[in-house]
């Protein structure tokens, strides 16, 4: 692994990969982005993306497709220990995922954005900036005062919005 020791360290700069799972995802996808003319082709390749079978409008099964089972392996669990990292975008992303489909589908999913996140780390050469838990809060700031201006409503409760600065 000496010649790899750059891309090592910027993979293991994501919460959750340690130097072993960073060690084995070089292994199984290579330094070389070229193979992959998106990040979403990597994900397809390692069955970590959601199945789309559908007929008549009818949504049926969403299971991942088989793929190489051990970088599947490799960052499900990478996605659970980033999972239960603190104050981190991929935490927060797993809970609010985990919440509405289950731990399971959220640990696929945040495998999935692992492995987009590598993709443009070996592909741009760039480092790992982590977005912070609250991203989704500030990004939507609107629609989340509106929802929680609707549940207090729903509680009977009537409220002024002021802003404080």
């Amino acid at each position: 692994m000496p010649p790899f020791e750059e891309n090592l360290r910027r993979i293991e700069t994501i919460p959750g990969i340690g130097k072993w799972t960073a060690e084995l995802i070089l292994a199984e996808i290579g330094t070389d982005m070229d193979r992959f003319p998106t990040a979403e082709h990597l994900a397809s390749w390692a069955g970590m993306c959601p199945g789309n079978d559908e007929s008549a409008g009818k949504r049926r099964s969403g299971k991942t497709r088989k793929g190489d089972p051990w970088l599947r392996e490799a960052m499900v669990e990478a996605a659970r220990a980033a999972a239960r990292t603190k104050d981190t975008y991929l935490s927060a992303k797993y809970h609010r995922i985990a919440a509405r489909r289950g731990s399971k589908r959220a640990a696929v999913a945040i495998g999935h954005s692992m492995l987009v996140i590598i993709y443009h780390i070996l592909e741009e050469r760039t480092e790992y900036v982590d977005l912070g838990p609250t991203y989704h809060e500030e990004r939507n700031r609107q629609a989340v005062i509106r929802r929680h201006l609707r549940s207090l409503e729903k509680l009977g409760l009537q409220v002024t919005i002021e802003s404080i600065s």
